[in-house]
């Protein structure tokens, strides 16, 4: 196989879109849970003049919470991968000889013989040890690496995309078709984005999809049942 098929063929992996596809997959499919849960409880407990400033307000006052949530949790995975980096420095600094062992035992336990783990082991030190150690012993790889501004952008984009879905339903002619009409809207944006995560993450379609639109159905219903409530109560 020559290099330009093999970079061909590792291009088809999709580990590169772990940094920001979790983000957005959480964004949209929250965006359109939190949004028509929201609407349909309002819708529900009968305040149908504010159905529409709620949903606004959702979408506004979720994304908000979803872009510096996902920055600050993001951001500190980052603190834990530097932390680690700074400590196999030190490491390395401090006793070179027994982190060679070390990296030659993981590669004798991922089923190389002593010998060849211990010439592996030593090309890696020769030409970048950090990286080896980071990588083999750690873990951490540069195309799966996190980042927080890009999961931020990520999760609030796909949040107000999600959520502006369901909040067409608030327009429909009527109050009593306001609920159901937001109801078909939200199970139409959980299909979609179901399959569009199990597309771009290359996964089979029918089992994630399902699974994002039943979790969604769940929370609706809940949410709708707690707005009946408040109604019947009068609060």
């Amino acid at each position: 196989m020559t290099l330009e098929a093999l970079q061909k063929r590792n291009k088809q992996h999709r580990a590169h879109r772990a940094g920001w596809l979790r983000a957005a997959v959480l964004g949209a499919n929250d965006g359109l849970v939190a949004t028509a849960s929201l609407m349909i409880g309002v819708s529900a407990a009968n305040a149908h003049g504010f159905l529409i400033t709620a949903g606004i307000a959702g979408i506004v006052a979720g994304a908000m919470s979803m872009a510096v949530g996902e920055y600050v949790s993001v951001r500190s995975q980052n603190d834990i991968e530097e932390s680690d980096r700074l400590l196999e420095m030190s490491h390395l600094a401090l006793d070179p000889a027994g982190e060679l062992l070390e990296l030659t035992n993981i590669y004798i336990d991922r089923g190389l013989t002593q010998e060849l783990a211990h010439q592996v082991a030593i090309a890696m030190h020769e030409k970048d040890p950090l990286a080896a150690h980071l990588r083999d012993e750690l873990g951490q790889h540069p195309h799966t690496k996190a980042r927080p501004v890009q999961a931020s952008v990520a999760s609030a984009a796909s949040f107000v995309f999600g959520g502006l879905i369901p909040f067409l339903g608030a327009f429909a002619p009527s109050p009593g078709a306001q609920a159901w009409s937001i109801v078909a809207f939200a199970i139409v944006g959980l299909i979609l984005t179901g399959i569009m995560g199990a597309k771009t993450s290359g996964s089979p379609v029918l089992a994630p999809t399902l699974r994002v639109v039943i979790g969604g159905c769940i929370g609706m219903a809940i949410t709708a049942g707690i707005g009946a409530l408040v109604h019947l109560s009068g609060i």
